[in-house]
């Protein structure tokens, strides 16, 4: 493989969680692509809107900006992508009706479509959402649980899903299992959130910067 190609592989990091911009500079100073803000109330790392807006007029620029949504009425997403989002990850039971219908109301944002993983999924759940959706993030199913359980699925699933979309792997990543993560599955990009936390919504720096240099010694490779 050429260097040129190395290069082109390069795996991306979204950050998820984020509610403080100290989190979020450290992030940008280890070399993190894209940060997530959760509108979901129920969250315990949900940050309000206008928090959002102070955090994101801080940031440099070329870093994504990923507003993550659980089951959210389109109006309400519509107002957050005004914080200055540039994609939409939807991780709830969102159809492909409802993907379709915001990927035209706000078409300057990408769209990310969420799923909990486990042994029942199947290739059909992801098909229908191939001409709607940018990419696909897996995350562990656990009943009740919208995601950020910081539990691992069986990576060995996702062969058989068949994605069409580039993946985003989540599901309880961190320092020390992301190496293996990255060989075994080679996604496009991966989304950390309580791997690297002191609580939920407080981020480690120490941990982000060590998972940082994992991810980046595996581009030398």
């Amino acid at each position: 493989m050429d260097s040129d190609t190395q290069l082109l592989q390069r795996v991306r990091v979204k950050m998820c969680g984020t509610t403080r911009l100290e989190d979020a500079r450290a992030a940008m100073g280890y070399g993190v692509d894209a940060l997530g803000f959760i509108f979901y109330s129920k969250s315990p790392r949900y940050i309000a809107p206008e928090k959002v807006v102070t955090i994101v007029r801080n940031l440099p620029p070329f870093i994504d900006r990923v507003g993550v949504f659980v089951n959210a009425p389109q109006t309400e997403v519509v107002r957050a992508a005004g914080c200055g989002l540039t994609y939409l990850q939807l991780h709830g039971d969102e159809s492909v009706e409802y993907c379709c219908a915001i990927r035209e109301m706000l078409p300057f944002c990408g769209v990310i479509k969420a799923f909990r993983v486990s042994e029942k999924s199947t290739a059909e759940e992801f098909e229908r959402y191939n001409d709607c959706v940018d990419a696909f993030l897996l995350d562990t199913y656990v009943e009740s649980e919208s995601g950020g359980t910081g539990k691992v699925f069986d990576w060995s699933i996702i062969e058989s899903l068949n994605l069409q979309r580039p993946l985003i792997l989540a599901g309880g990543l961190a320092p020390e299992n992301v190496a293996g993560a990255l060989a075994a599955v080679r996604p496009y990009a991966v989304d950390i959130n309580s791997g690297i936390e002191v609580e939920p919504g407080v981020k480690d720096h120490g941990r982000l910067k060590t998972l940082m240099q994992v991810v980046a010694q595996h581009a030398c490779r």
